[in-house]
């Protein structure tokens, strides 16, 4: 991919303006703050294929979890351990992967067949997951709480991987997201994802266009 330019400059200083000015509105736990724009900061990065992504990934993480279990959000809070272990492993598999003399990440696309596979077996497992989630604990909303995490289990592999297709899953995620946590009534988290969503589609462009590039070069 190409390196960070102003577009995408750009695009990072509007979404870290969108916390500042929500937060600033909406006043909420600081750490709501903090936590948005790590996370602004590690998916732009990671739209753009940057290795650096990782760096506000892994403090992103930290700050969401403790955000998490003020609300006990559970599933969230067990995914994002499993953010921590994979993002770990991420750095190893962007590594191998990055472009001669470069920290931008050679992109692929998922088989057709795999993926219509994935799609039902995330369905499966997230209405299990809810089930299990309103059943057994005091989850306030169990189902949404199950469904912006299955899927996002799926999305992290394949980010880790270096699929494109992670970013239709982390739109779905994402548009979830912004539910739960305005149903919390945490507009700083809200506003983070409403961001991610328009950057799930900015990343799905970018890397698409890596792809077309990496198949001309061929």
């Amino acid at each position: 991919m190409s390196s960070i330019n102003r577009t995408t400059w750009i695009f990072l200083i509007f979404g870290l303006l969108v916390q500042v000015i929500t937060f600033l509105i909406m006043p909420d736990n600081p750490w709501s703050l903090v936590s948005g724009m790590l996370g602004i900061c590690s998916v732009v990065l990671g739209a753009q294929g940057n290795i650096l992504s990782f760096v506000f990934g892994f403090a992103q993480v930290a700050t969401y979890t403790y955000l998490c279990c003020l609300e006990r959000f559970y599933a969230e809070i067990a995914i994002n351990i499993y953010y921590f272990i994979t993002m770990i492993y991420g750095v190893y598999c962007w590594r191998n992967r990055l472009s001669s003399n470069s920290l931008q990440l050679q992109t692929r696309r998922l088989p057709t067949k795999i993926s219509s596979c994935a799609i039902i077996l995330i369905i499966v497992l997230s209405l299990l997951t809810g089930w299990l989630l309103e059943r057994y604990t005091d989850d306030p909303q169990p189902y949404m709480d199950a469904f912006t995490t299955v899927p996002a289990i799926a999305a992290q592999l394949l980010m880790v991987l270096a699929y494109r297709e992670q970013w239709y899953v982390w739109l779905v995620v994402d548009v979830l997201a912004v539910v739960m946590w305005l149903r919390a009534e945490n507009y700083c988290m809200a506003a983070q994802y409403v961001f991610w969503c328009a950057n799930c589609v900015y990343g799905y462009v970018q890397w698409t266009r890596a792809l077309q590039k990496e198949s001309a070069n061929t």
